[in-house]
């Protein structure tokens, strides 16, 4: 098999000391008054002449593979009025064109490494910096010096001529259309409100749209050369390197003869100006998700300096996971304010930060959500927390600085580029997990009660707060929203909020302990490093020991047969059992006492019941496993019964998900794609208000109650640091202990499960759904069937894996870096639809989906399938093919370094059609269908590949939908009296020239009439 090499084994020091792990570690004597390091710690750290910062950092996590970061202290707030968007299209230029690469080579030569675009490089641009990130292989020579010289062309060789700024108007104005739905629309109006009165108001990084359209390059030029100056600029590397110190050298190699032709200007300040009144807010959005409330309190960012200024970081830390906990919680009683509410802190620009409390509610529920919200911290002024909360986030606190340090030799590349990202750009001290997990067990315990709860003055109303609701439709106004204020304030005045009444909450999960199974049947596979056991119960059991991440081990358990053998009339019952018993508790507690329960502890544990089978999936640490295994016994051994309360409160939440659907202009776009795929069968059928009222929710539980209780159909496979002599003895307890019924439940064959019905249309159709829009959106699909044939299901499986990236790669560089026309381009394969039978062909999809501009979607549909067809007939380049292969390989590679990756392969083995009792050579067949794919891959065979399992030609058979914003009733008159002429603009009927010449002679395009909706 293609695997990686073995790492060097861990000397017996170093094991032992990851053993005497975290509970061994002495506390330090602190001085409050003490200073932080300035200097970050583990890291080689230094300043060029030129005045550029580097970072560099040796980290084994993942092998072979370095986390790479410019980063520039330049953004928007720095933009004049004529260049507001300029500091974003800067970083999209990086990427196009520079001094040594040309046509977006720098992402070609990335992808030939294996580094993929969007995934592994990445840019982004804030109010005040940009920062661009590679994640790149550093197996190969010279490899870790191109990308570092890639970075030294964004910092001062970006090229920015009008040819280039043309190609890059396109996909940066995609990018805006894209933020200009609800979501968008109602992020930029609360960031607006809450820097009224400053330059950061007017800044958002997007920038204008006439800005975007009309820019010249002289003043693109101008921005670029006045703020990218090396002292502004740090270069981060942190990697698999063998020494820090040649890494050094690269950066020096290619940034240290880099100095800026003129002295760089002072950078500015920009203040958020403070205001003693609160600003109030009625946002209407007819597209929202639902009704809202934030309440926002802003202050000036205190800086990290002292080891007294991290334990008042702690302090509030606790105050946020303490008030959580009570909103938790109140979200869970009878007739809640609020389906779900949370409270954080967050560094908004650099001189300003903001107590955030944000909620979600029932329509026409903002006044109350607002009471609750503004009376809890109210509360917790008055009367403080408990010492019992206390105690909780005590415990969480601590259990996650444990974690955190039991893995600090397993920090991902990605995370400690991060520090000192941060470390750079906020002179956030970097002072390394060991000393902070000291400073953690030293201070904790004596962060008092009434510490943490002087953090509410945070959110008193006086302190600039900024209070906003959003409503689909208006139903209260700033004058309700000043009511509430003053009444709450008044109560406070006068004492008239009562103290928090804590629950009672069990100590044992499981109160009484089971009789442990016995082990039946045992195997070993060397191949997989894996053994597996067949239990007295009937459960199959697989485990593999890790050394991945000393703190993390991973399960999951599968059963067949799931909502597809459910008959039409109980379906909406049914599949509305997960919710209801969520809400209930599956595990035996309400999630409100199980929450306090668990506190303290890193065990989760869920549900999922999908067409053909039901899972359960875990994470925990491994000191934590025998927590996490109570909650499968009990998810087995808990008979759950629906109160009304709980039914209320779930179907109320559904009833508001429905009607935000409804809002939702994408909703009849995906509901049609939905049904012209896959048919009007009540399977995939968006589920009504109607379906809702018919739901029975002692059907609904009965079901759930039912799919987790045989445990002689479910296989487990648990990976992660497990030592076997502690967990055997769990996993006998636990699951071997879980009670086999006397008669099967839901126990079925595989092959004789009953199948989805679904058919993909025979013909082309190509259909415009419109529907009505704040601002025009529009949104495309291009669908295709696949079908793998049985016999050769292994290879192909595999295959229809390249061939999706090797679309997505070449349409995004037809579409975008040709004709700068989309900002991005997903390719999916759907296969879920078929019941996992060991015989038979598998049935599915392709889909393509973009946005664009509307007035040319059709044209860069055909653009698209253009590219598809020439792909079929001519096959994808030599280049095109190692790229896929590499991106693949790399992916492959980490992949293989992370427990998540092993539980998935395991589980597909177990899950594969080849599969009849041996998962070892059923996981071998899967190894060595992937190796004669990668092997045996070429232009020909792709292109051959493209044409069997895409229809051929590809112009044959699709479906194109289409969403457009519906033309108000006077544009729709205007159209008429034009006797239907169209209007594109340049682009638009450039486009539609090209697309109609590349398609010309093959097109059989049939129109249907019009509907209306990752």
């Amino acid at each position: 098999m293609d695997l990686l090499p073995p790492a060097a084994a861990a000397s017996p020091d170093l094991m032992k000391k990851r053993k005497s792990g975290f509970r061994s570690l002495k506390l330090v004597e602190v001085d409050m008054d003490a200073v932080l390091a300035e200097e970050p710690f583990g890291v080689h750290y230094g300043r060029l002449d030129n005045g550029l910062t580097y970072y560099v950092r040796s980290n084994p996590k993942p092998r072979m593979r370095a986390a790479l970061a410019l980063a520039v202290k330049a953004g928007s707030v720095l933009e004049e009025e004529e260049e507001r968007g300029v500091a974003h299209i800067v970083e999209h230029l990086a990427f196009s064109a520079t001094t040594n690469y040309t046509n977006h080579d720098i992402i070609k030569f990335l992808e030939s490494i294996g580094a993929e675009f969007g995934a592994c490089q990445n840019a982004v641009t804030s109010a005040d910096e940009t920062v661009y990130e590679l994640f790149v292989p550093i197996d190969k020579p010279g490899l870790l010096s191109q990308a570092i010289s890639v970075l030294a062309e964004f910092s001062m060789e970006v090229r920015v001529s009008m040819e280039d700024l043309e190609k890059e108007r396109g996909a940066v104005m995609e990018e805006y259309r894209g933020n200009r739905n609800a979501n968008g629309r109602m992020q930029d109006a609360h960031w607006i409100l809450m820097m009224e009165g400053s330059k950061y108001a007017e800044r958002l990084p997007i920038g204008l749209e006439k800005v975007i359209r009309t820019v010249s390059p002289e003043t693109v030029k101008e921005f670029y050369r006045k703020w990218y100056h090396p002292q502004n600029m740090c270069v981060i590397a942190v990697g698999d390197f063998p020494d820090t110190q040649g890494v050094v050298d690269l950066i020096k190699a290619h940034f240290g003869h880099k100095f800026s032709a003129a002295v760089p200007p002072v950078m500015p300040y920009f203040p958020v100006p403070c205001h003693e009144e609160p600003r109030f807010s009625c946002f209407v959005e007819s597209e929202a998700a639902g009704s809202a409330v934030m309440i926002s309190c802003k202050m000036a960012v205190e800086e990290l300096r002292t080891v007294k200024d991290y334990r008042d970081l702690l302090a509030e830390s606790m105050f946020f996971h303490a008030l959580n906990q009570r909103f938790f919680k109140l979200s869970r009683k009878k007739d809640p304010p609020y389906f779900s509410c949370s409270a954080a802190a967050d560094v908004l620009v650099h001189p300003c930060k903001a107590y955030i409390m944000t909620s979600s509610c029932k329509e026409k529920g903002t006044i109350e959500a607002l009471k609750s919200m503004l009376t809890e911290v109210a509360r917790v002024r008055m009367h403080g927390f408990s010492e019992r909360e206390i105690t909780v986030v005590r415990a969480l606190l601590m259990s996650e600085i444990e974690s955190a340090y039991l893995e600090r030799d397993q920090m991902q590349s990605t995370n400690l580029r991060d520090e000192y990202l941060q470390h750079f750009l906020r002179n956030e001290p970097v002072v390394g997990i060991e000393y902070e997990a000291q400073l953690h067990k030293t201070l904790l315990p004596y962060i008092t009660a009434s510490d943490v709860s002087g953090y509410s003055e945070n959110f008193m109303t006086s302190h600039s707060c900024v209070i906003k609701i959003i409503e689909p439709h208006a139903t209260a106004t700033v004058d309700d929203l000043k009511a509430v204020v003053l009444k709450i304030n008044s109560l406070e005045k006068e004492g008239g909020i009562s103290l928090w009444d804590d629950e009672y909450i069990p100590e044992e999960i499981v109160s009484t302990k089971p009789n442990p199974g016995s082990i039946m049947q045992q195997l070993e596979y060397s191949n997989i490093a894996a053994t597996e056991l067949v239990l007295s119960n009937g459960m199959r059991v697989c485990y593999k020991c890790t050394d991945f991440f000393d703190d993390q081990v991973l399960f999951t358990g599968f059963s067949y047969g799931g909502l597809s053998e459910l008959p039409e009339s109980d379906y909406f019952s049914c599949s509305m059992g997960p919710t209801i018993a969520g809400e209930i508790g599956v595990f035996g507690y309400r999630p409100s006492v199980l929450m306090d329960m668990l506190a303290g502890k890193r065990a989760d544990v869920g549900t999922k019941l999908g067409a053909y089978m039901r899972t359960f999936s875990g994470d925990c640490s491994p000191s934590d496993l025998e927590t996490a295994l109570q909650l499968v016994y009990q998810l087995f051994t808990t008979n759950l019964e629906p109160g009304e309360e709980d039914v209320n409160i779930v179907m109320q939440m559904a009833e508001e998900a429905v009607r935000a659907q409804e809002r939702d202009p994408y909703t009849a776009f995906a509901n049609r794609v939905r049904e012209l795929n896959y048919g009007n069968s009540y399977f995939f059928r968006p589920i009504r208000i109607s379906d809702l009222r018919k739901v029975d929710p002692f059907k609904a539980c009965q079901f759930f109650n039912n799919c987790f209780k045989d445990p002689s159909t479910f296989t487990v496979v648990i990976v992660g640091n497990i030592e076997p002599a502690i967990a055997l003895p769990l996993i006998l307890l636990y699951l071997g202990g879980i009670p086999r019924p006397l008669e099967p439940i839901l126990s079925f064959h595989r092959d004789e499960l009953k199948g989805l019905p679904f058919t993909f249309p025979s013909t082309i159709i190509r259909e415009v759904v419109h529907s009505p829009m704040v601002e025009a959106q529009c949104l495309v699909q291009l669908c295709f069937p696949v079908e793998l044939k049985n016999e050769n299901m292994m290879e192909d499986a595999h295959l229809v894996g390249f061939l999706s990236k090797l679309l997505e790669t070449k349409i995004l560089q037809v579409l975008r870096f040709k004709h700068g026309q989309i900002y991005s381009v997903g390719v999916s394969v759907f296969l879920g639809g078929n019941k996992p039978s060991r015989v038979g062909n598998v049935r599915g999809d392709i889909s393509i989906n973009f946005s664009c501009d509307p007035d040319i979607s059709s044209a860069l549909v055909d653009l698209a399938l253009a590219e598809i067809l020439r792909l079929q007939d001519e096959g994808p380049s030599d280049d095109d093919v190692l790229s896929i292969l590499e991106i693949e390989q790399r992916a492959h590679e980490n992949g293989l370094q992370e427990n998540f990756y092993w539980l998935d392969r395991i589980l597909r083995s177990y899950q594969s059609r080849i599969y009849c009792g041996d998962v070892g050579a059923s996981f071998q067949v899967q190894d060595e269908g992937r190796s004669k794919v990668r092997n045996s891959l070429r232009p020909l065979t792709a292109q051959l590949a493209l044409q069997r399992i895409l229809p051929f030609p590809c112009i044959k058979q699709y479906t194109v939908v289409i969403l457009m914003p519906q033309a108000s009733r006077w544009k729709r008159l205007k159209s008429f009296i034009r006797s239907g002429r169209k209007h594109y603009g340049r682009d638009a009927k450039f486009l539609a020239g090209i697309a109609g010449l590349a398609v010309l002679g093959l097109s059989l395009w049939r129109y249907s009439r019009s509907t209306q909706r990752s």
